[in-house]
């Protein structure tokens, strides 16, 4: 007889490598029987001369249970497994199923650790995005064969494929609005392909569209492959005196839990509509072409995405650009993210810290009194929470978005009204070569019980960050201590609110130390962040 395997229970300790949305695996009292074929658990009721019924059957069955629980709990029964079945797929291929979990099931020696596998294939099931429901039962395996077990697996696949979503998002720190949407056909092919097209349009701000395709494996290939191809259109005006245009390929060759490598093919044109840019950012108007190579290696051991309380979390990301156009781009580019969360035994409170560090380097002759790119150098500010997101180096509480580190002035716009008179030019941010920054949020329940059931919660924090240029020969002039005197840093309290998607924060923020012109100020801001 067969025994379901339940995700929605927890009674087996959960491995290393399950969801830890998705509990481990229950066994079903119907299990029972299938350890009645080894001599070792059998009750032969026509022994007794008469059979069982009404209360006295039941009595029985719950005897005969709680005894295999009992031997389940205590000592290690062994079992092979003899065969993976999949059933309930119409589109999905099974050799997609079978790839995804076939090895993890049939390389098990015992029934517990049978039951966690079924946990841990029930999340990756799940992890595919195109299964309503995934249920795996275990059913008694041949008779001539003691002591092995067949393991079924029923999928539901998703009655519609196509799922899209839209909104009108609000940026805080930019004062504008965006529209944004998204289109995804789930499983076209049966290989748990998931097309998609995305697009946005931000008023003044940013427009982008792109499409892309996600294959979790492919035929022979143990890691999923992304292809994806990008038109966007950023305006800085607000922020500098250019705007930036990307058409680019993107293509994912290794996609594990930790690591991460893709090739990026991006034509970027810089343009000045306004004609008053810095001399700085005159040079490198124009079109360029960017190769390059990006790996991730990424560690989260955090609880929660959205108000972590204990664990921690590592991010380094290398890029290299100009792998083979001589006149492209050329540079390398890294990045440290480093993070951890205490509890403190008080309501519920918790401390989180981190620091962020990056630097990137022209290459190529005199590298050093080249120009890096300004469109991938760092930059400082925004209102987003650094908390949320494994990439908080550009984060800087109460400084306007790109509203820190080394400037330069535009040209002066001579007035159209008055010939006599120009206009302020204003300053264009560069961005820095080497970022460093760092942060302290104290986070913990509020007093009143209805905000505590909503999860709205309080929080303490303090900022800090600095930039600075190293190319075009600027590094002979850079001093640690310097760098250390500069540094800009600000402190406040707010409000979280958490949804399911993102964390909305209300905040007073009180800028402690800020450089000439710099972009900061004091009093209330909001903040949408999202751990995405």
């Amino acid at each position: 007889m067969a025994a379901a395997v339940d995700p929605a229970a927890d009674q087996n300790p959960k491995p290393r490598d399950a969801d830890p949305h998705v509990p481990a695996a229950e066994v079903e009292p119907e299990f029972a029987e299938e350890y009645e074929e080894d001599g070792e658990e059998e009750y032969d009721d026509e022994e007794e001369g008469e059979e069982l019924d009404g209360p006295a059957a039941a009595a029985a069955e719950r005897e005969r249970v709680q005894s295999v629980f009992k031997r389940l709990s205590s000592d290690p029964v062994a079992i092979r497994v003899h065969d993976v079945v999949v059933k309930g797929n119409t589109k999905t291929r099974d050799e997609l199923i079978e790839a995804e979990v076939g090895d993890l099931l049939r390389a098990v020696p015992t029934v517990q650790e049978l039951l966690r596998a079924s946990s841990v294939a029930t999340s990756r099931l799940h992890r595919l995005d195109v299964f309503d429901a995934v249920k795996i039962t275990l059913d008694a395996g041949p008779p001539e064969l003691p002591g092995t077990t067949n393991v079924v697996i029923e999928v539901v696949e998703a009655a519609n494929p196509l799922t899209g979503n839209a909104g009108v998002y609000s940026k805080p720190e930019a004062r504008s609005w965006s529209l944004e949407g998204s289109l995804k056909l789930k499983n076209l092919f049966g290989y748990g392909d998931i097309w998609d097209a995305s697009g946005s349009y931000g008023w003044d701000q940013t427009t982008e569209v792109g499409v892309g395709v996600y294959l979790p494996r492919f035929k022979s290939v143990p890691t999923p492959l992304m292809a994806r191809a990008s038109l966007s259109s950023q305006d800085w005006l607000k922020f500098s005196s250019y705007k930036e245009r990307l058409l680019g390929l993107s293509f994912g060759l290794i996609s594990t839990m930790n690591h991460d490598l893709s090739y990026n093919l991006t034509w970027c044109a810089l343009t000045d509509p306004s004609h008053a840019s810095s001399k700085a950012i005159r040079r490198q108007l124009g079109h360029n072409l960017l190769s390059a190579l990006k790996y991730t290696y990424k560690i989260d051991q955090r609880d929660s995405l959205l108000r972590p309380t204990k664990g921690y979390a590592f991010q380094s990301t290398s890029q290299v650009g100009g792998l083979w156009d001589n006149k492209g781009l050329k540079f390398f580019r890294q990045e440290f993210d480093v993070r951890g969360a205490v509890p403190l035994g008080f309501y519920n409170a918790a401390l989180n810290v981190g620091v962020g560090a990056g630097v990137i380097l022209p290459l190529g002759q005199g590298f050093m009194n080249s120009s890096s790119p300004v469109p991938d150098r760092f930059f400082l500010g925004g209102h987003s929470s650094p908390v949320c997101s494994l990439s908080g180096l550009s984060s800087l509480l109460g400084f306007r978005t790109r509203g820190v580190g080394p400037t330069e002035a535009r040209r002066l716009v001579p007035s159209e009204s008055d010939s006599d008179s120009a206009v302020a030019p204003g300053r264009d941010y560069l961005g820095g070569d080497l970022a460093v920054s760092a942060f302290a949020d104290l986070s913990f329940d509020l007093p009143l019980k209805l905000f505590r059931d909503a999860g709205i919660h309080g929080h303490a924090f303090l900022t800090a960050g600095n930039l600075a240029k190293l190319s075009e020969g600027e590094y002979k002039n850079f001093s640690v201590s310097e760098f250390q005197r500069t540094f800009r840093s600000s402190a406040g309290v707010g409000i979280i609110l958490p949804t399911k998607l993102f964390r909305v924060e209300v905040n007073y923020c009180y800028i402690l130390k800020q450089a000439e012109h710099d972009s900061g100020k004091t009093g209330i801001q909001f903040s949408f962040s999202s751990p995405m």
